[in-house]
């Protein structure tokens, strides 16, 4: 039981539910009464989609880069249940579609709910999930994995989270999606790091292994601070509250991220904290975004 719930690599959910809560704070923000099953229902169905696509990640990769991969981490690598003989493939594969099964369940009741539009959220977020590591696409060998993950887990998903508690559709709560979109794409950058040279030799031409570890710090650090960026053009352009630059609070975090893989490059043991750290930042951005959204309600600011 233990190797299968490592399969799910659960603990990375943060990077799809932490939007969900940012879209149903800025929705709070709009006047929007918040549904407690409304959100429950987005909450499970976006981590299914999630769920689903980490299971269908490990079963390709297993019969690519995963096995010849000797640099795994515990944030890169894949779970290693299928490589140490822990799980059979053919089960993973099962739970990956499980997981897709039961988030078009919950796109489907939020149908029936009113909701219409989430049905073709889910299923995009459902393409984009199928099409990063399976084939005919393998969007992540191609160097377009990097733009569907951003998408996928940043605006589309705010959107979606709005979209349940307001039943409108809004080009604010999408672009509210973008810091958290930049950090997401993020970490699939960072952890592409430790596995540079078993994508190099299985074929998989991400864009880290295009352009080589040593140019690839460079567009890290842009990455990150990009999503601090949005920030401040969401309140000078957008015209969202200023509160939401409590969301600068993190930045300490991805400041000490891009520090250590600016040195630690070449090591994928002394880039971990590296990784750890642009975890950490997604998570304590995407709650401060919250955080500034919620008190703008009561503030009026």
């Amino acid at each position: 039981m233990n190797a299968y719930l490592r399969a799910l690599r659960a603990p990375f959910l943060a990077g799809s539910l932490v939007p969900v809560l940012i879209g149903a704070a800025f929705a709070f923000k709009e006047g929007q009464p918040i549904s407690f099953y409304g959100l429950l229902a987005a909450l499970l169905g976006v981590a299914g989609l999630h769920l689903g696509a980490n299971l269908l990640n490990d079963y390709y990769d297993a019969k690519g880069s995963d096995p010849i991969n000797v640099r795994f981490t515990p944030f890169s690598g894949g779970s290693r249940v299928i490589q140490d003989g822990e799980a059979p493939q053919i089960l993973i594969l099962a739970m990956a579609i499980f997981f897709f099964v039961l988030s078009l369940a919950c796109a489907v009741w939020f149908l029936y709910a009113g909701r219409p539009v989430v049905l073709l959220l889910g299923l995009l977020g459902l393409a984009a999930g199928w099409s990063y590591s399976a084939p005919p696409f393998q969007l992540m060998s191609k160097g377009w994995g990097e733009a569907v993950i951003f998408f996928a887990f940043g605006p589309l998903i705010t959107l979606g989270a709005d979209y349940v508690m307001s039943n409108r559709l809004s080009l604010e709560a999408f672009a509210i999606g973008f810091p958290q979109g930049f950090l997401i794409a993020g970490v699939i950058w960072i952890n592409q790091f430790p596995d540079y040279e078993a994508d190099k030799n299985a074929g998989k031409k991400n864009l880290v292994v295009r352009m080589g570890l040593n140019a690839a710090r460079y567009l890290y650090c842009l990455i990150m601070a990009l999503s601090y960026f949005c920030v401040i053009l969401l309140v000078g352009l957008a015209g969202i509250t200023p509160l939401i630059t409590l969301a600068f609070i993190s930045f300490p975090l991805a400041f000490k991220a891009m520090g250590i893989l600016w040195k630690s490059y070449l090591s994928h043991k002394e880039s971990i904290p590296a990784q750890a750290l642009t975890i950490q930042t997604v998570i304590s951005q995407g709650l401060l975004l919250s955080l500034g959204l919620v008190l703008s309600r009561f503030l009026r600011v």
